[in-house]
C-alpha cells in the first residue's frame, strides 16, 4: 500500500494531468506557460516528484486558476485514492 506522501504525490499528478487536458494543453505548451520542462511536467503528472509551493503556484497560474482551485483538484483526486481517508 502507497505512503501518505505517495498518494498525496499521486493525487497531485492526477489532479494537474486532469485540468491541463481540460484547458486542451500540451505538456509541451503548459509547461512553456509554466517556465517548466515538458520532462518536469511529465514527472509530476506520473507522480515521481513532489513540488514546492513556489512551483505550484507557477502551475496554477499556467492553468489560469487559483491556487486554491488546484488544491480543490488535488483533494477530489485523493478521494478517489483514499475513499476511506486513510
Amino acid at each position: 500500500m502507497a505512503s501518505a506522501s505517495d498518494s498525496v504525490t499521486i493525487a497531485f499528478g492526477r489532479a494537474l494531468r486532469a485540468l491541463r487536458r481540460q484547458r486542451g494543453l500540451t505538456q509541451e505548451r503548459f509547461a512553456r506557460r509554466c517556465d517548466s520542462h515538458r520532462n518536469y511536467v511529465g514527472a509530476l503528472e506520473r507522480g515521481e516528484t513532489c513540488p514546492t509551493l513556489r512551483v505550484q503556484l507557477r502551475l496554477a497560474r499556467g492553468l489560469e486558476i487559483s491556487l486554491s482551485e488546484l488544491t480543490l483538484e488535488i483533494e477530489r483526486q485523493l478521494e478517489a485514492l483514499e475513499p476511506d481517508g486513510r
